[in-house]
């Protein structure tokens, strides 16, 4: 695994050459710890995931786990655990996560772009919640993640099929919500979380923490909450300065860019 800084933007990327980036139990945990240290790093105000080699991430390694030999319950157990954790950990960050998903996003892979804020695919990508195909179920928080993104009927067919969704259908599904030719894929990624950076980090934080919280309240929940967030918000020194720059006609600190 390899992290890379630029102002107020990391970009994680996974970087296991010869297995298309598969999540073994060193790179879960290097993962994992990486997470919980940007989430505490005031500097840090958006992050970005990709991998290496032309590819996202092909899920667990089960080569990897077959050439280890038959493990008993505890050490399955174990194993998913470290998911678990590694699921908290992404779903955990109250800063904006970015992935930027080229070739194989599978099983695993695809649960982890599934936690992201914003996805961008390549148009060579394949995204596929394989794990039916070797007798297993879905990790990483997908039974969860899924069905929110894509909704209930959509998620059971994908989980129950097994099968392989391009760059386009991933688009129209909702999947991915934009389709950029390869070599565009991590400037773009790049870009738009360097735009996060220049947002206001409250702010950015009470919208993501609400939005994740809204599937699963009622409306006046939302609007206590929305009570409670907007004093604070409105209190931060970014909300200030940006509306001396509104009343000043400057440009402001946050924009989104441009496709």
């Amino acid at each position: 695994m390899q992290l890379q800084r630029d102002g107020g933007v990391a970009t994680i990327v996974l970087d296991r050459p010869g297995t298309k980036n598969a999540l073994d139990v060193e790179m879960t945990d290097e993962l994992t710890a990486c997470l919980r240290d940007l989430q505490r790093d005031e500097d840090v105000k958006a992050l970005v995931l990709t991998g290496a080699g032309g590819d996202f991430c092909a899920g667990g390694d089960v080569k990897g786990m077959g050439r280890s030999g038959p493990r008993n319950p505890e050490q399955r157990r174990a194993a998913m655990t470290r998911y678990r954790e590694l699921t908290l950990a992404l779903l955990g960050l109250d800063k904006p996560l970015v992935a930027a998903l080229d070739g194989v996003a599978y099983g695993a892979g695809m649960s982890m772009a599934l936690t992201a804020d914003i996805v961008l695919v390549s148009s060579r990508v394949r995204l596929a919640m394989v794990f039916h195909r070797i007798g297993l179920v879905p990790d990483l928080g997908a039974w969860y993640t899924l069905p929110r993104v894509v909704g209930l009927q959509r998620a059971k067919e994908l989980v129950f099929s097994a099968r392989e969704v391009g760059a386009e259908e991933a688009l129209r599904m909702g999947l991915a919500l934009e389709v950029l030719a390869p070599e565009a894929l991590l400037p773009r990624a790049q870009a738009i979380a360097q735009s996060f950076a220049g947002a206001s980090a409250t702010a950015m934080s009470l919208s993501k923490k609400a939005l994740q919280a809204s599937l699963q309240s009622e409306l006046p929940t939302m609007l206590d909450l929305e009570a409670l967030a907007q004093p604070i918000a409105a209190g931060s020194e970014y909300a200030a300065e940006a509306v001396r720059r509104f009343a000043a006609k400057e440009p402001a600190q946050f924009r989104w860019p441009s496709a």
